[in-house]
């Protein structure tokens, strides 16, 4: 269950090792890929030393520490020293997602990662996660237009047509190949593979279509 805090904390939602707390005190804690941060986030694309949190003034404030791919609050780029409210997200390098919960605050749920086994879109981002692992690299803005058309039918089947429509809307005049459809589904299937080999989240209904289970 939800607990209420007595100090503010920051909560992994998105990435590897989602769920993980950390405590905030009234000092400053860095995020980065280098061993020496507060929380280290170790991915390519997350600099040395990314984003501080530090505590001024009675309140929390966020900065980038001059981050090759940048740090966001709310989907919105920092551009500069902002302060934090209770429910914020701060975004790493648009790969990591955190949740300030400010003290006193009741926090969220989180999944584990056995619950968070099924397959999860960002959309802002249009980056895959199967469970709490990243899809990297990402998929080609081919499959994931395929991919999101079929999440979105909610197991509905999608005709061959609606995806030409949602893939291809460029080539609706000149047709596209019953060939090129399947080597996208194929390709897509493999992608999908490399985190999960146990589960086909793109299922053929021959004579019809296509349609997307979610894992159990």
């Amino acid at each position: 269950m939800a607990q209420v805090r007595e100090s503010a904390m920051l909560i992994l939602q998105q990435g590897a090792g989602t769920g993980r707390r950390w405590s905030l005190g009234q000092g400053t804690l860095t995020i980065g890929r280098g061993e020496d941060c507060d929380i280290t986030l170790p991915d390519r694309h997350v600099s040395r030393h990314h984003a501080r949190i530090s505590w001024a003034d009675g309140r929390y404030v966020v900065e980038d520490l001059g981050s090759k791919n940048g740090t966001h609050v709310n989907g919105r780029e920092l551009k500069a020293a902002r302060v934090l409210e209770d429910g914020d997200e701060i975004q790493i390098a648009l790969r990591f997602k955190l949740a300030f919960v400010d003290a006193g605050a009741t926090a969220p749920l989180t999944f584990s990662e056995a619950e968070a086994r099924g397959l999860r879109l960002d959309e802002p981002t249009h980056q895959v996660y199967v469970g709490s692992h990243l899809l990297d690299p990402p998929l080609s803005p081919a499959q994931y237009r395929l991919l999101k058309l079929l999440v979105d039918a909610r197991g509905g089947i999608v005709s061959r047509e609606a995806v030409v429509h949602a893939v291809w809307p460029e080539a609706l005049e000149e047709g596209v190949s019953e060939q090129a459809i399947d080597a996208l589904v194929r390709r897509l299937r493999e992608r999908l593979a490399e985190l999960d080999d146990e589960h086909q989240y793109v299922v053929t209904v021959r004579g019809h279509g296509f349609r997307f289970e979610q894992a159990p």
